[in-house]
């Protein structure tokens, strides 16, 4: 999961992409990057952090151009503490060309033997992207071969693209003298949308949010396997470029991931999260009897939405019982288990009235390796509550993601190998309340009915993509995220202590 924006303006940019960054740094806050291009010269800053951080005056200006690109990376494949491989990267042949991707390849270890071997191109990463910018770079020396650049000869080179990589990604990138390109995998796994300013600024980025949030108007989310090609005067072309393209868009940017406020394949994420909440709340009806329950608390932010719903179906008072300290990062994306177990404490405070002799519904939009879960169960038992129910938005998380959110390993997923009984006993909670699969599938895909399906791989274990088996995913796991912050205790970013082999 990482957040990107590529922009054509009618002036200077550098302002436009730093505050379109800020409306996705919800989705990676470990570096940061923007590119601008004047005439044919590109200008790149990048840096590890947030993007308040990354960015300072010296830097702005030293980044002129009408037409750029920016990414916020949350790291799933490569090294987390390489500011090598913070994004946008760059190959100055053909062209030059910079670009930016969401998303995670499944077969990045096989192209990269092929470009060294077949392609003669040299990756000097870890980063999947890094793999990715090449192939488009050969790509496109072959399909401009012996002739000029355009909108056809750039399709012409995405479809390629397509036919050579596997996995789930999001592009942006720019070529230098020409335009901006911006295209979706085949199966539209990570979002994309496309939108212009009143001025005639053409924005496209992950979430609808960061382009109303800059004033742009949404015109539509690119179609899985499309390709949009952005001449720098702002005209648009646009072509499907996949063979056989279907919609399976990622099911968990609708239960947490994207804002709220934003709109994925015509989907309100709002509305995808009240919809949970109601399917949610028959579940707990078959577990919890309501009039045992004396209040419901959501776990902030993203389960306050299914939390109000649930709440207003069964008839019980809604409260805020815990406060949310906004200065301190997601506990989902921070590197080391100390560092997890020790935030938790320094993200949430407990507002005690809410829980003192009473009995309790946490919902959370779900409950990935458990930490965080069994660290609030027993903040509510500290607080005086009499019995704490922890409800999930979404069904168990069992299996492993390839396609871009850290949850990598069966072994660190706590209901991998576990009944929904053993994990209640794990995270401390009285009851525990899940959404099924299929209940969820329903709730969120009946606000598109032009859906071809959901990739719910992590829920259900089907990989929309076809081509990840378990030996994948080991090969997977070997190449992400392999090296260690050495001030960090924990010998895995994602470790989870007594977590079952599978």
């Amino acid at each position: 999961m990482c957040g990107i924006v590529g922009v054509v303006g009618q002036g200077p940019v550098n302002q436009l992409i730093y505050d379109a960054l800020l409306l996705l740094q919800h989705r990676g806050q470990d570096a940061a990057g923007i590119v601008t291009q004047q005439g044919r010269k590109v200008y790149m800053h990048k840096a590890k952090g947030m993007v308040r951080d990354v960015f300072r005056t010296r830097n702005m200006r030293a980044l002129p151009g009408n037409v750029g690109m920016g990414q916020v990376r949350y790291p799933t494949a490569g090294n987390a503490y390489s500011e090598e491989e913070a994004q946008p990267f760059y190959v100055n042949a053909p062209f030059g060309i910079t670009l930016a991707h969401n998303g995670n390849l499944t077969n990045a270890q096989a192209l990269k033997a092929e470009l060294f071997s077949t392609d003669h191109r040299h990756i000097n990463t870890e980063s999947d992207t890094e793999v990715l910018l090449n192939v488009l770079a050969h790509e496109l020396e072959r399909a401009t071969r012996g002739g000029t650049l355009g909108p056809e000869t750039v399709f012409a080179a995405v479809a390629s693209v397509h036919r050579r990589v596997r996995g789930s990604y999001a592009v942006v990138a720019l070529i230098a003298g020409y335009g901006l390109l911006a295209f979706r995998d085949p199966y539209g796994i990570r979002p994309l949308s496309i939108g212009r300013g009143a001025d005639g600024t053409v924005m496209v980025a992950s979430e609808s949010v960061t382009l109303e949030g800059t004033g742009h108007h949404l015109e539509r989310n690119l179609q899985p396997g499309e390709a949009v090609f952005v001449d720098l005067q702002g005209a648009v072309s646009a072509k499907q470029c996949a063979d056989n393209p279907k919609l399976y868009p990622c099911i968990f940017e609708y239960v947490y991931l994207a804002r709220p406020d934003s709109v994925l394949d015509e989907i309100s994420v709002y509305q995808a999260r009240l919809n949970l909440g109601e399917t949610l709340a028959k579940r707990v009806i078959s577990t919890v009897p309501p009039n045992q329950i004396d209040v419901v608390i959501p776990i902030p932010e993203s389960s306050r939405p299914s939390a109000m719903q649930l709440a207003q179906l069964l008839g019980l008072p809604y409260r805020e019982g815990f406060v949310k300290n906004r200065y301190v990062g997601r506990t989902f994306i921070m590197p080391g288990q100390a560092v997890r177990k020790k935030s938790v404490r320094q993200k949430l405070n407990v507002i005690g009235s809410e829980f003192k002799g009473r009995n309790v519904l946490l919902v959370d939009d779900s409950i990935v390796r458990g930490t965080t879960s069994r660290e609030i169960v027993q903040m509510a038992r500290e607080a005086g509550a009499r019995k704490v129910y922890m409800a999930s938005a979404a069904p168990p998380v069992r299996f492993p993601n390839v396609y871009g959110i850290d949850m990598p390993t069966a072994s660190e997923l706590v209901a991998a190998g576990r009944t929904v009984d053993e994990v209640r006993e794990l995270i401390g909670a009285d009851a525990l309340i899940y959404q099924d699969v299929d209940g969820m599938k329903r709730a969120i895909g009946s606000l598109n009915p032009k859906l071809d399906g959901f990739d719910a791989s992590c829920f259900d274990g089907v990989y929309v993509t076809g081509d990840v088996n378990a030996d994948d995913i080991a090969k997977i796991n070997e190449a992400r995220i392999g090296q260690e912050d050495p001030l960090e205790e924990s010998s895995s970013r994602l470790a989870l202590p007594n977590a079952q082999e599978i």
